[in-house]
């Protein structure tokens, strides 16, 4: 997973979505152990909660699915413009269409202090990057087994999606992190970042060559789809035109 280097100092703004009220409190208990969250409010349904982000500003969401007239996974759909946000369900046959959502974690009822700490560590490291406002020049830490490396994001030559996992390819290395090529598109700079193949996001300032449906970073070749040669080869050529 990527991590900024620097970390917002401000809590978390957190909304308890949930028809149950034994459930909201045991989440609310949950997040008042942790001084990187906050509770913002509650609401008993989803169209409580429609309300309620028309009026403030949330963070993070925990959000039951199973709720009368309109289901979690529904409301989520709706919304144009997604908080972060934890499902949490007593169902385990919904984990493919959360993950299809990009949620943050899903969690199984009655769920535990220590899967709820999991998962909160998750929602604050892509806090963390959604609000990084410093240049990513500056760079960006990705977690390696117990550690953190420092990258340059000017300096990957190209994004592979392994599934859940992604390869950040480096002239001289290759790191893997665990993250989704939905989220990492979102943090990286898209002048610089472009999405050629369901399976690759490459920096066009690294390209050497874009011959038919492959295009060369250096002595790799990668497919591009169809659809997107034109857009890549106008955003290659708008790029050069306006750095004249």
């Amino acid at each position: 997973m990527a991590e900024q280097i620097s970390k917002s100092t401000h809590p978390m703004k957190c909304l308890v979505v949930d028809d149950e009220p034994i459930a909201r409190e045991g989440i609310i208990d949950h997040i008042h152990k942790l001084d990187f969250l906050e509770v913002a409010g509650e609401c008993s349904s989803a169209i409580e909660a429609a309300d309620f982000l028309k009026r403030n500003a949330i963070d993070l969401i925990f959000l039951d699915i199973q709720m009368p007239h309109l289901t979690g996974l529904e409301f989520l759909e709706s919304m144009k413009n997604k908080p972060l946000t934890v499902l949490t369900t007593a169902y385990s046959e919904y984990a493919l269409e959360a993950f299809r959502l990009q949620v943050v974690d899903y969690l199984l009822k009655p769920i535990t202090f220590q899967r709820f700490f999991q998962a909160a560590l998750k929602a604050r490291e892509q806090f963390n990057l959604r609000n990084n406002n410093e240049d990513l020049n500056t760079g960006m830490y990705v977690r390696q087994g117990d550690s953190f490396v420092k990258i340059i994001c000017t300096d990957i030559l190209y994004v592979e999606s392994m599934q859940n996992y992604l390869k950040l390819h480096f002239k001289d290395k290759v790191l893997t992190i665990h993250q989704t090529m939905v989220s990492l598109e979102d943090i990286l700079p898209k002048e610089s970042f472009f999405r050629i193949h369901k399976s690759f996001l490459v920096n066009v300032n690294h390209i050497n060559l874009i011959n038919g449906g492959r295009i060369f970073i250096k002595d790799k070749e990668l497919p591009i789809s169809r659809q997107r040669k034109d857009e890549l080869l106008n955003a290659v050529v708008y790029k050069h035109l306006i750095s004249k």
